[in-house]
């Protein structure tokens, strides 16, 4: 059985929002007749750049379509050369990490007094433990 829309299919389309949208962006390059984009420019080609390394569609930056091009190779080729970075990692992206055994103990060693008693009745002792001050052989200048 075929379903029917119930619904009233008006034959006029209602008309789209004709405010305007605000001041049209205009191409930095085309505005001050660069005749090319410089690889080597690190602070203008950041202003391409999002805060984690991507480079920015040309309808954020407002660049023309040959200076956009430009732009996304000025960047490639300074990336390829260790000018800028493939990408920037953010505080929210680094995870919680494994845990160190002592690291939020700030009073003392991370071994509890048992584990470290326990040591040396097997005969395992650190050099440190061994050797004191009177036993280190002296150096004569």
């Amino acid at each position: 059985m075929a379903r029917t829309n119930d619904r009233d299919r008006g034959t006029k389309r209602v008309p789209r929002e004709t405010r305007p949208r605000g001041k049209k962006k205009v191409c930095v390059f085309c505005k001050d007749h660069s005749e090319w984009v410089d690889y080597k420019d690190i602070n203008l080609l950041r202003r391409f750049m999002s805060d984690r390394g991507k480079i920015r569609s040309r309808r954020v930056t407002g660049n023309c379509t040959q200076h956009q091009r430009e732009v996304q190779a000025a960047i490639k080729t300074a990336r390829e050369l260790a000018l800028l970075p493939y990408l920037q990692r953010t505080v929210s992206e680094r995870g919680p990490g494994r845990a160190r055994p002592g690291a939020g103990r700030p009073d003392g060693p991370s071994r509890s007094e048992h584990e470290a008693g326990a040591e040396h009745e097997t005969g395992d002792y650190d050099v440190e433990d061994v050797e004191s001050e009177d036993s280190k052989p002296e150096v004569r200048a």
